[in-house]
């Protein structure tokens, strides 16, 4: 009987000690999710990571209207997707702009949505001069 409780002992201290560093890794791992992903800024007061946030995001430069397109209103307006005019089709631009007072009418639906289309096209950083000028790129007004 002493021979089998000599055999079980190695094993067991073998387990004990995995089970003690799996136990730490797990500790690391849920200590990583738990870690903030950001920080909440109050304007007048120091904000760190302001500075590489704008410069990961675009560094607040001109977007083109081409990137625009690509990024925000291809998806719909390449292929007309519920309805939406398709990029390049002048008729049916011209048919909602006269609807809606011009290129900006067009602009202040594009603003806030129109049907299917969330405000800005999904494009929330996007300047109203920006989206004026993707509108006219699309339309060809």
């Amino acid at each position: 009987m002493n021979m089998i409780k000599k055999m079980l002992v190695a094993p067991a201290a073998v387990l004990a000690i995995w089970a003690a560093s799996a136990q730490a890794a797990t500790d690391d791992a849920i200590a990583a999710r738990l870690k903030p992903v950001g920080e909440v800024c109050v304007q007048g007061e120091e904000c760190k990571g302001v500075e590489i946030a704008s410069a990961a995001a675009g560094g607040g430069g001109a977007k083109s209207p081409d990137d625009i397109i690509a990024g925000h209103c291809g998806a719909c307006h390449s292929t007309g997707v519920l309805g939406a005019p398709k990029i390049g089709d002048t008729a049916a631009w011209k048919k909602r702009a006269d609807e809606q007072g011009g290129i900006d009418g067009l602009l202040a639906k594009a603003i806030t949505g129109i049907n299917a289309m969330p405000p800005k096209g999904t494009c929330g950083d996007c300047s109203d001069e920006e989206l004026k000028a993707t509108i006219e790129k699309m339309s060809g007004l």
